[in-house]
């Protein structure tokens, strides 16, 4: 007779297959799950509120239509590429480099424009660039 006495060993829990099975679930909600896109995001821009419009010794208004002409000073440009614009606003500078450029762009002007004559600025060497806008009263926006 075996009058030994028994050891109670404790049953191991293996947690490997656990993580594999919990990596693939992972995987699988990570590859299924949708993402929304930028493009489809409904933005509202604000009207801007200013205070007076400041009044610099040295400015320069470069205008930019809706259809993408341009005129600097009230001088329209023929030509609408960069270094074209550059060369205007350097010769409408006459070599200062502290004029300030005032961007007055339409509403409806493209984007691709109003950063166009900014980058045409920052070769020209003018680095102070502001914006012109209208109240919400002067837009007609409650």
């Amino acid at each position: 007779m075996n009058f030994r006495k028994r050891t109670n060993e404790e049953p191991e829990i293996n947690l490997i297959p656990f993580i594999d099975v919990l990596l693939v679930v992972l995987i699988f909600l990570m590859l299924s799950t949708t993402y929304s896109k930028f493009t489809e995001m409904q933005i509202v821009l604000p009207a801007a509120d200013t205070e007076a419009q400041k009044d610099y010794p040295k400015e320069l208004i470069v205008a930019i239509a809706a259809d993408g002409n341009l005129s600097v000073n009230k001088m329209p440009l023929v030509s609408r590429t960069l270094d074209s614009i550059a060369a205007a606003l350097t010769d409408a500078a006459k070599g200062g480099k502290d004029a300030v450029v005032v961007i007055s762009a339409d509403a409806s002007a493209k984007h691709q424009s109003v950063i166009t004559v900014m980058e045409a600025a920052r070769r020209a060497g003018l680095n102070h660039i502001t914006f012109a806008t209208q109240t919400s009263a002067q837009a007609g926006i409650q």
